[in-house]
Order: structure tokens, then sequence, then C-alpha cells
């Protein structure tokens, strides 16, 4: 089939991977780097690389370019997006804020969102005492009913105010590729502020309105946004567009299966870096809630044979343990495979970490001394 909109085969596989620049990469945002490039590869599709910074006050300077270096080390290639350019740029959020202006306007107009000059206090005080409308304890559509002449005098006297999505009346359901179908009722949910007084959008937003515009087939993202997914399903519908498919990634767990602290020895990966091969790291985490076809006993991969192997219907729903000797024993068989196959890529590796003076404890010694003997 053909997209209408856009003229491309429907079946052309478009993922991306959206951080926000908060800080180092954690472990959870590198698996899900990794699924996405994988998916795109094994489908002979596109990964975009999408910065979502519309969240100003948590942008963290470098933050950026220190996770392309880390992607660049792990080989996990994009193929769209900042630096690498593409025909759906720019891949910044906070470069695309008229974008999100317009379609903020066509909400407004189609009566699917509506301006909301509460201040924060009487918003905290709406909070505090919980007497939202039954609307997820939410707010409580003060400012739904407004006439158009009043909001247009409040905006003419320059009252701050935010756009808020009109929640309709009914249920939503979701088809996801991980939890099957998941419903709920429209009454459960926030009228979610879509535009922010700084004129900058929230997440559920610029994500519906990218995703649409880089047109992105396959959601691939962490378990913890699927709670939001119904306010973007809403919005999709909307606008009239065709949402993509959504497929929801199960959370790390830590050894005492409490969800992975970032605070935990693994879930920096620029921490891992010092210790562990590429491979060894790419081929963990990959196995971290993703199983191959045919449950094969195969645990080892390559990045290549990751690539031509890896599906999105092998994604598991049980939340996986993080098991940092399991790494260690990963990164044991990459290396040996170095020894049998690279030996000369093993000799600069083994001479970078005596150099460091980790060596020792990072190289089992019989690879140490067999690898210095081939240089």
């Amino acid at each position: 089939g053909i997209n209408a909109e856009y003229g491309r085969p429907a079946t052309a596989m478009r993922v991306r991977f959206a951080p926000s620049p908060t800080g180092s990469l954690h472990l959870g945002g590198f698996r899900t780097a990794l699924f996405n490039v994988l998916a795109a590869r094994a489908n002979k599709g596109t990964a975009v690389l999408r910065i979502e910074d519309t969240d100003q006050s948590r942008v963290v300077a470098g933050a950026v370019d220190r996770m392309i270096q880390l992607f660049d080390w792990a080989g996990i290639q994009f193929d769209e997006g900042p630096g690498l350019g593409g025909q759906h740029g720019p891949y910044v959020q906070s470069e695309r804020l008229a974008l999100y202006q317009d379609r903020s306007e066509q909400l407004l107009e189609s009566g699917h969102a509506y301006r909301c000059f509460c201040s924060t206090e009487r918003l905290a005080e709406l909070k505090r005492l919980g007497k939202g409308s039954g609307r997820g304890g939410g707010y409580d559509r003060r400012c739904l009913h407004l006439g158009q002449s009043e909001v247009q005098s409040r905006i003419a006297s320059n009252q701050p105010s935010v756009i808020r999505l009109h929640v309709p009346s009914g249920e939503t359901v979701l088809n996801d590729m991980v939890y099957g179908q998941v419903h709920w009722k429209n009454s459960q949910l926030d009228d979610q502020v879509l535009m922010k007084t700084d004129g900058f959008p929230t997440y559920h937003l610029a994500s519906v309105v990218d995703d649409h515009e880089m047109q992105i087939s396959h959601v691939i993202r962490g378990e913890e946004w699927l709670p939001s997914t119904p306010k973007h399903l809403i919005l999709y519908k909307a606008f009239g567009w065709v949402p993509p498919k959504f497929v929801h990634v199960p959370i790390l767990l830590d050894q005492h299966r409490a969800k992975l602290s970032k605070r935990h020895g693994a879930a920096s990966v620029e921490s891992l870096q010092e210790t562990v091969l590429p491979e060894a790291l790419a081929n963990w985490a990959c196995m971290l809630g993703w199983n191959p076809k045919n449950n094969s006993p195969k645990e080892v991969y390559s990045r290549h044979e990751l690539e031509e192997t890896f599906s999105l219907d092998g994604i598991n729903q049980s939340a996986p343990v993080v098991d940092l000797k399991k790494l260690e024993w990963f990164n044991t068989q990459h290396l040996r495979r170095l020894v049998e196959e690279d030996p000369s890529t093993l000799v600069k590796l083994v001479q970078a970490q005596l150099r460091k003076g980790t060596g020792q404890q990072d190289l089992p010694k019989d690879l140490q001394g067999r690898a210095l003997h081939q240089g």
C-alpha cells in the first residue's frame, strides 16, 4: 500500500529514538536506542535521532554531544538526526516551535483544545484538595467553557495561558505490539497541557506532531510512557492522522527486582565504556527483554548477527533483571572471538587498557597473554 499523504510505501519502517538532553544516557535509554536501530536494520528501514529539549529548565550543556559519541563508540548508527541531515529536520525540538504553535492553533479552532488561564497557585490548590472533576484527579475544566470574547480579552491583557487537550468522552484502546490490547476510560484522563505559557510544547504534543511529520511507522519506547499513550492516540484522532504502531519496552529491574535506579552501577552507560567491548555491551543490552526467534539457545551475537536476527515480536512483557556478572561473561566471550578473528584489534585494546592501568582487572590473563604475544 501507499501512504496517500506522503506517497511512500506504507511498509517502509521508520523508527526514532528521542532522548531528552538532561544528563548522561542511562541503560534503559541505551537499550531503547539499540532496539530502534536494530529494528530499522532488520527491516531495511530508517532510524531517526531526535532531541526532545522542550523542557529547557532541565537541559544539560554537552549532553547531546556525549550521547552521540557514546552511540558512535557502541556502533549504534542513526540515518537521520542532528549532524546527519535528512529530509525531515530540524531534528531538535526547540528549533521546531513554530510548527507546534501552528498545530496547537489548529486544535483550538477544531474544538479539540482550549485555553486555560488558571494560575499555578490555583492548580496547586486543586491538586492539594483533590477536587478534580474525577478526570484522573486532575484539572476541573474551569476554563473549558469560557466564551470566545472572554478568551480574546484575557489574551489582549497579556494574561498568561496554556493550551489544554479537550479529552472526549468514551474510551481509548491501544493495540500494543508487546502488551496487546489496553483499554482506558477517557473519564480517567486529565485534560493534558499541550502548550506551556513559555510557548514551548509539552512532550505529548511535540512527540505526536514530530512522529507524524517525520513519518514514523513504529514508536519503540519505554513502558513508562504507556499511561500517556491514550492522550497521544486522542491527539492523532483530533488531527485526523493515522497513528503509528506502538511498541512499549518493559522497564529494567535491579537484583532486588525494583526499578533500576540511576545510582545503580549499570545505570550510566558511560561508566561501562571503560571496562567492556562495545559489541559485548550491545549484545548484553539486547538480551535484556528480547529473545531470538524459535527461542534459540544462542546468546553470543556479533552486531551484524543482531541486525540480521532482531525482530520486534521477540520483545518480552516481563521486566528483565540487570545482571552485571552476565555482562562480564558476554565481554569475555567477545574478547575470545577477537582472539580468533581479529587479534590486531585486540592488541590495540589491551595496550590501551594497560596504559590506563586497568588491563589486569578487565581482561582475562590468558587472553592478555595471547593478545600481547600476537602483537
